[in-house]
């Protein structure tokens, strides 16, 4: 429904189910993964996209992406079961990132434009 300034607003898709759609728009061919349903996610080959946000990350794979966003309760990423060292991370359940596994260490790029 557009309202009187002609916005039309996000009201019946999640942040993370709009994220997909973009990500489907650029043809970025990801796969959504599931955690055990408290946010712990693994994460094999390929690009994916955590369908909640992530508690906890293990990528078991030797390379990798995953886009997500951190809970609140947010306690790591680790590479097949090693933690990896990650700083500046915003665990605020909103900003989205970017994680790249490649030559055993995990990149971050954050995707949520600041301002």
């Amino acid at each position: 429904m557009v309202n009187n300034d002609r916005i039309v607003p996000v009201q019946k898709v999640d942040f993370l189910s709009l994220v997909g759609i973009i990500l489907k728009i650029a043809n970025v061919d990801a796969t959504v993964i599931e955690s055990d349903g408290v946010g712990n996610f693994e994460a094999d080959a390929g690009v994916k996209l955590a369908n909640q946000s992530i508690k906890s990350l293990n990528f078991t794979a030797t390379s990798g992406t995953v886009y997500g966003v951190l809970s609140y309760d947010f306690e790591g990423i680790s590479v097949a079961g090693a933690a990896q060292e990650l700083e500046n991370l915003k665990a605020d359940g909103i900003t989205l990132y970017k994680f790249t596994l490649s030559s055993g260490a995990v990149a971050v790029q954050v995707i949520t434009p600041e301002v």
